[in-house]
């Protein structure tokens, strides 16, 4: 696990190669890469895409404290 735009980020080996980033407090925000730099690199644009407000749906949904 590493940290990314202040969320844990969780990164899983593929078994084809590459990697799989997802964060567990933003349902449906995953991303991948064929490195770890990659695949967090990607995972934060796939942060900011997610986070960003949405015209047609309104703002992002919010998330639970634990």
């Amino acid at each position: 696990m590493c940290e990314a735009l202040g969320y844990i980020v969780v990164l899983e080996p593929e078994e084809d190669g590459g990697f799989h980033a997802y964060v567990p407090e933003l349902k449906g925000c995953h991303s991948c890469g064929m490195t770890v730099e990659e695949a967090l690199y990607n995972i934060r644009e796939a942060i900011e895409l997610y986070l960003e407000p949405d015209e047609e749906q309104g703002p992002p949904p919010t998330t639970a404290a634990p």
